[in-house]
């Protein structure tokens, strides 16, 4: 039985759940595997914060009104019976949960009556390896809701932040600079994936010409379906940030000053991602030569080695004849020589080192040819060879 095989890939391919024909819109279900939901809370201003993981959705209600800044964090989409509720306290739309739930949305950005829903997708470290997540914001007059599809590391940057005392603009800005905090997060996560690349792709260039066997190109392969999913994340996402710089009515101008510079983080993975994919493609066309220049080293060894005995059969092929000296005085009478068979062996030695020194002197053994570096001289150095 033919073995499959499996391609090395840093990003880790995450199942979702497949549409079904006739379902009713903002209809909820959780995927089987999706991970049990933790609800916590930070409220905060410039001098106090509280953060406490919530059991019931109804808890929230002490923080809202007391608090200038309110982060709700949603991780782990398993219990679609919190996440109905909140949708509830919070009058999300059906959609909006749908979206969330199904997890594999298009990054893109929505305006409802209340709130604004955005989707990002985010890489993140699942099982010791990377995966795109979907990261759904909400945010709401004093509260930013975030919805993640596991309970990773990814936003505990913001997190440390807004626990030191002196968390910069963090403590003293209002929700919509929270809002841009995560999305930066978000998309600076990109950076340390696209250096692995880097690296792998530095790697590929150099086994490529030394060692250009079967499993680079699976490797190539493997990354170049990588690129593709990164770019299908990235690429939306550049068009989401711009919307949101020019959402006068949720963003502050101070913050959509922020929003601009994430904008330009964004260009700035599609740029890489585009060299990226170049690269690929470059290592393809250098493994596909490596693999024929190998091929026309190997045809060059057994054209010397045919070429070489060919005149050998021909002098074989004359003495096996089988003509009878004795009828005739012109039907090989060497055959009678008494040094006729060490004559031919010799004949076919002389042959054959003829031929070898001949290759030598063409270049095709390891040789230079007689008279190529005069030629070389003169062309490297035209200028002189005018002046002469």
């Amino acid at each position: 039985m033919k073995k499959k095989r499996t391609a090395n890939r840093i990003i880790k391919k995450t199942e979702y759940k497949k549409i079904v024909p006739g379902v009713a819109p903002g209809t909820l279900a959780a995927l089987p595997q999706a991970s049990p939901t933790r609800i916590r809370v930070m409220a905060y201003n410039q001098e106090k914060l509280e953060e406490h993981d919530l059991q019931h959705v109804e808890e929230v209600r002490q923080y809202l009104d007391k608090w200038p800044v309110v982060w709700i964090s949603v991780e782990g989409l398993g219990d679609v019976d919190r996440l109905n509720s909140l949708g509830h306290e919070f009058r999300l739309h059906n959609l909006v949960l749908e979206d969330i739930i199904n997890g594999n949305q298009r990054p893109k950005m929505e305006e409802y009556d209340s709130n604004l829903f955005v989707v990002v997708r985010a890489p993140g470290i699942r099982d010791g390896q990377f995966s795109l997540q979907q990261l759904g914001l909400v945010l709401e007059k004093g509260v930013v809701l975030t919805f993640q599809e596991n309970a990773d590391d990814l936003l505990e940057p913001v997190r440390t932040r807004i626990r030191q005392k002196s968390g910069g603009r963090l403590r003293l800005s209002r929700p919509d600079y929270l809002v841009y905090a995560l999305l930066d997060v978000a998309v600076d996560g990109y950076f340390p994936v696209l250096d692995l690349y880097g690296e792998r792709l530095d790697q590929y260039e150099d086994r490529v010409i030394t060692e250009p066997d079967r499993t680079m190109i699976d490797l190539i392969h493997a990354s170049r379906r990588d690129f593709l999913a990164l770019r299908r994340a990235v690429w939306p996402l550049r068009d989401v940030l711009n919307a949101l710089a020019r959402a006068e009515d949720k963003f502050s101008d101070d913050t959509r000053v922020y929003l601009r510079d994430c904008y330009d983080h964004t260009i700035q993975v599609i740029e890489i991602l585009t060299a990226f994919q170049e690269r690929s493609s470059d290592l393809i066309n250098i493994y596909l030569s490596s693999v024929s220049n190998k091929m026309n080293e190997v045809m060059k060894v057994l054209t010397i080695i045919a070429t070489i005995f060919m005149p050998i059969g021909v002098v074989a092929g004359i003495y096996g004849m089988n003509f009878d000296p004795g009828k005739s005085p012109f039907n090989m009478p060497e055959l009678g020589w008494y040094f006729g068979y060490p004559f031919a062996l010799g004949l076919m030695v002389l042959v054959a080192m003829g031929f070898l020194l001949y290759f030598r002197w063409l270049g095709w053994l390891g040789g230079k040819r007689t008279g190529s570096n005069s030629l070389n001289n003169e062309s490297e150095d035209p200028d002189r060879s005018s002046q002469g």
